[in-house]
């Protein structure tokens, strides 16, 4: 088995790649460029692609995966497509033909994995961030369990494989893990992880309860200056992480992603140029040593670079508990 299709276990018996291909992209960045990098992507191995409907390019992303598909290079079932749910189709009626809205733009029969992409709700229609008209961003109440549930009905229905959450706080996971007549747990919680954030306590939670972490921003983050306070600490130029890439002969990108897989982390890898496309697909050449592994956990200094700020003051803003 080539070391780059390493998968790891759901808890609803599907499986799911460790090294998946983020998607995002700033507004400037051409949305061509997201069907070239997931066809680059795929050529070099990567068969986990994560997206969302929020970063509307999903019409290009599925062409990439059709097209592979059609030349011969995978078959559908190679591929892991996740998408994720908008806080302003929150409202379990929005669940299902916002999935549908997904599909028929990647022009796919399913999507492998569909997840809560944030658990505040804004309010429905066609503005992603909803305004009044002094710009603050308009709120709405939904229940989450509600959402949950209309996710599980998507899952009945074959739109997608596996469910799972996004930016939820321990807190969040419990109010679903506990809700009456679960019918399927969270496979997955995907979160800012890094060595600067590495999560531990949440990482813990979430093993506990059989839900696997998948780590975005893992090689610290884009800094668009849109949603990244400027003055924070540049992740890959710590002179920790640049020690270890010299000592390892790697590149500091691939230090950060080593370290998520060796902690039983799933890691999204965002670019969109071929060099580090290929570069870090190299993850599984090389190992960390765990005295390595100590040296990166003591870089642990809880700097979020995500802070989502468009929802801070809604009460199920995630960020605001310990983890």
């Amino acid at each position: 088995m080539d070391a780059k299709f390493q998968r790891v276990a759901l808890n609803d018996g599907h499986s799911i790649p460790v090294l998946g291909l983020g998607t995002y992209a700033p507004d400037e960045v051409p949305k061509s460029k997201a069907t070239e990098a997931t066809k680059i992507a795929i050529d070099v191995g990567f068969r986990h692609i994560d997206a969302a409907y929020v970063y509307q390019n999903e019409e290009e992303v599925g062409l990439a995966i059709r097209s592979k598909i059609a030349d011969g290079t995978v078959k559908r079932e190679d591929i892991f497509y996740t998408s994720k749910l908008w806080c302003t189709f929150l409202r379990p009626e929005l669940v299902r033909p916002s999935l549908e809205k997904s599909l028929k733009k990647l022009q796919l029969d399913y999507v492998d994995l569909y997840i809560i992409h944030f658990p505040a709700a804004l309010k429905p229609g066609e503005d992603l961030f909803p305004r009044d008209e002094n710009g603050k961003v308009i709120f709405d109440t939904v229940d989450i369990r509600a959402t949950w549930e209309a996710l599980e009905k998507c899952k009945d229905a074959g739109l997608t494989k596996s469910i799972g959450v996004s930016n939820f706080n321990r807190r969040q996971l419990e109010m679903i893990l506990n809700k009456p007549g679960l019918k399927y747990k969270p496979v997955c919680n995907q979160v800012e992880c890094h060595p600067y954030l590495n999560q531990h306590k949440l990482l813990d939670f979430c093993k506990s309860k059989d839900i696997v972490l998948v780590a975005y921003s893992a090689l610290g983050s884009h800094r668009e200056p849109k949603w990244v306070d400027q003055s924070t600490p540049v992740l890959l130029d710590d002179p920790v992480i640049c020690a270890l890439a010299k000592k390892h002969n790697r590149s500091p990108a691939l230090i950060a992603l080593r370290y998520h897989l060796q902690r039983g982390v799933v890691v999204l890898a965002k670019s969109f140029s071929e060099k580090w496309i290929r570069e870090n697909i190299q993850v599984f050449e090389f190992q960390l040593s765990s005295e390595d592994m100590k040296a990166l956990d003591g870089l642990n200094r809880n700097v979020r670079y995500t802070t989502a700020n468009f929802a801070a003051g809604h009460p199920e803003y995630p960020f605001s508990d310990e983890y």
